[in-house]
């Protein structure tokens, strides 16, 4: 019960670059109409080739080789996902045999854009109960395959990637690098944000969504911060879901967190679901913009209108 840390993390975009230009040759749309409604200015594609659990295979990769540890010290894998094209073997399970994990519990877990923030607590529920010792916990969407490209109001708005933690049981007496959860949903709103059908196409209510999370997630968000006894003001980083800019922005605005560095991966990478907050947070790290230790809140949130946040250390 000494609880759990991310010791390392990791990131992978395929390399096609969709820009706004390339969108406007698409649909009725432009340049200055995405940046000004959602602040988006390219977005990563992937090929029919790279399916979504070899985007988390690279992202799980990198964290992997970052922490020092090979894939026989990994005894859970949690994939954060809502485009997995099968329905088994599993996303987790693919990515276990392609890193070659012996062995290991394997999860998928769909909540959507709030997918690896649930998926990280899961890990460290798992690590505190001494069910697992070390996790892959990754969050891998490929939306280019559940999107309508002649839909402008969605096409313009999703990219496709992943991101991965190694997460690891803390040492006794070690203070806890994963704070508590605050995780919950709407049910009666699910319909806002979609997946469905046959094939399935993302769609969504736009104004709706922008609403709830602007009005009625800060305070949620801010009470993630007391769970983990840290004030708003004292965060280092925010790391929201990667949705829209003009979400983002007064979000962190509203939650309190006037000193701390504001994760915006949205305006180069789109909105990639389950793989925004672990891709935007990995990015802040490599370029140095946080160091080890800070402490960190990260906040999913979207489709079943579900959402989940923790304050994290980083690595």
């Amino acid at each position: 019960m000494n609880g759990s840390r991310i010791v390392a993390i990791g990131h992978y975009q395929p390399a096609q670059v969709l820009t706004n230009d390339d969108l406007a040759g698409m649909v009725d749309t432009s340049d200055e109409w995405i940046r000004s409604r959602v602040g988006i200015r390219t977005r990563r594609i992937a090929g029919p080739d790279e399916p979504v659990d070899e985007l988390a295979a690279h992202a799980a990769a990198k964290a992997l080789a970052a922490a020092g540890l090979t894939p026989d010290d990994i005894d859970l894998v949690l994939v954060a996902t809502s485009t997995a094209v099968d329905r088994s073997p599993n996303t987790a399970a693919r990515v276990a045999a392609r890193l070659g994990i012996p062995g290991p519990a394997a999860l998928d877990v769909n909540v959507v854009c709030a997918g690896f923030t649930h998926a990280l607590a899961t890990a460290d529920h798992t690590l505190r109960a001494g069910a697992a010792t070390r996790a892959l916990v990754i969050g891998a969407d490929k939306m280019s395959d559940v999107t309508d490209w002649t839909d402008r109001s969605t096409c313009v708005l999703v990219g496709d990637g992943a991101g991965a933690a190694v997460v690891t049981a803390c040492p006794p007496g070690a203070e806890a690098g994963i704070g508590p959860v605050l995780w919950g949903s709407v049910p009666e709103m699910g319909h806002a944000v979609r997946i469905e059908g046959t094939p399935p196409r993302f769609a969504q209510e736009g104004q709706s969504v922008y609403r709830w999370a602007t009005t009625r997630l800060p305070a949620i968000a801010r009470q993630a911060c007391e769970k983990a006894g840290t004030a708003p003001e004292d965060l280092a980083g925010v790391v929201l879901h990667q949705a829209n800019l003009r979400i983002i922005e007064p979000l962190a605005h509203k939650i309190g967190a006037v000193n701390a560095v504001i994760a915006r991966d949205v305006t180069e990478s789109g909105n990639t679901s389950a793989a925004s907050i672990p891709l935007a947070f990995s990015k802040l790290l490599e370029r140095g913009a946080l160091r080890s230790g800070d402490p960190v809140l990260l906040f999913g949130f979207g489709g079943n209108l579900s959402y989940a946040g923790q304050v994290v250390r980083c690595p």
